[in-house]
């Protein structure tokens, strides 16, 4: 973690935020190693992340908020080619996200994050429908549990992520 962090203390500039992101886990499943957990909040403490965004898995996974950073173990696909192979329908690889992140200015904190979800249909991205976006707030509200974060979906169908803040 010493080089890492060097490494980023080097390229860092004053009110630099800065994102790390990470091809790591499998490709399906929601499991999130003790390892990753352990890496992403040493990236936080010891490196100064602001952001950690993971991505490997084919669907979206639990987010984390460690220290008002955001952790995003698994973002899933925004586009990909997997329709009409199956499976792995359980997942839900046809649905997608855009993930929206306002960090405060002065600490580079997370102040907001909003999540739009998307279908893929014929390698398009359209709005998903109020049954799709219920589907990834059950699946957030579960898998974020253990990870002290939930969402609440708004009348747009926007899902908005909770966490409980720390002064």
């Amino acid at each position: 973690m010493k080089a890492v962090a060097a490494l980023i203390g080097f390229y860092r500039r004053p009110g630099d935020i800065v994102v790390v992101s990470i091809h790591w886990g499998g490709n399906w499943g929601y499991s999130i190693p003790r390892e990753h957990r352990e890496f992403a909040r040493r990236l936080i403490d010891e490196a100064g992340v602001h952001v950690l965004h993971g991505h490997s898995s084919h669907h979206p996974k639990g987010i984390e908020v460690w220290r008002e950073q955001p952790v995003l173990y698994g973002c899933g696909d925004l586009v990909n080619d997997y329709e009409g192979i199956g499976g792995y329908e359980e997942f839900r690889s046809q649905l997608a996200l855009m993930y929206w992140l306002e960090l405060e200015a002065d600490s580079g904190r997370l102040a907001r994050l909003e999540m739009t979800p998307l279908r893929i249909r014929r390698f398009r991205l359209e709005r998903a429908g109020r049954g799709d976006a219920a589907w990834f707030a059950a699946m957030f509200n579960r898998e974020g549990k253990p990870l002290g974060t939930k969402v609440e979906m708004k009348a747009d169908l926007t899902l908005a992520l909770r966490w409980r803040r720390r002064p």
